[in-house]
Parts: structure tokens; sequence; C-alpha cells
């Protein structure tokens, strides 16, 4: 069975940084791709960021390019998301998930919730 456990969310005022981070287990082989997602109150969730596990080809919603940058740990089928010059607009609970194919995200993990305060 794959578990995603996610951490790292927090209360920060805006400009701060924070990492979250996601370790998948249970897998029986490296997926094709890891993601992050954040879904705010009220609000579809979104895509924010995914790093392809071949080639470490990476994307970005534009809204966090610049600011966030997402990272892997092969070793350990982890991923990670830091976040700098955090903004109002990025409170949301942010969700892990894992592509085995390019089919989509067929698992995701519980969440996180990161609050961002003036």
């Amino acid at each position: 069975q794959v578990h995603l456990v996610e951490s790292g969310g927090g209360l920060v005022q805006t400009g701060a940084s924070l990492t979250l981070s996601c370790a998948a287990s249970g897998l029986t082989s490296n997926p094709f791709e890891m993601a992050w997602f954040r879904q705010a109150p009220g609000k579809d969730r979104e895509f924010v960021a995914s790093i392809r596990w071949t080639d470490d080809v990476t994307y970005y919603r534009d809204s966090v390019k610049g600011r966030f940058t997402i990272s892997r740990d092969s070793a350990k089928i982890a991923v990670y998301l830091t976040m700098n010059t955090l903004k109002i607009e990025d409170t949301a609970g942010y969700y892990c998930g894992v592509a085995e194919s390019r089919k989509g995200y067929d698992y995701w993990g519980q969440g996180t919730q990161v609050t961002v305060s003036s």
C-alpha cells in the first residue's frame, strides 16, 4: 500500500520561507513524476510544481515561478518544496501527489497547511 506523508507546513508572515517535505512508501518502482498541489478554502485544487523522476524536468505555475523550488531525493523517493517570499495568497493546504505514469496522479498525501499572515 502506498503512503505519502507531508510535513513542514505552518503559520508564517509574508516574506518568510518554508520547506515542505513529502516521503513516499510502498511504491514498487520509481514514479514517473511527483508534484505539489494546493487548495485554498472554497477553491479548486491547483497545480503548484512538479518534477519528473527520469530527468529532473520541473514545471511551476506562473504565480510561484522564481519563488518556489521543487526538488527530490531519489534514494528515499521524497520530494520537497522550498517556498520563499511567501505571500498571503499562498495560504492553502498543500498536497503531494505521485504519478506512476503519464496518465495522471495515482496517490495523494493527507496535506499540510500553510498559512501566511500579514
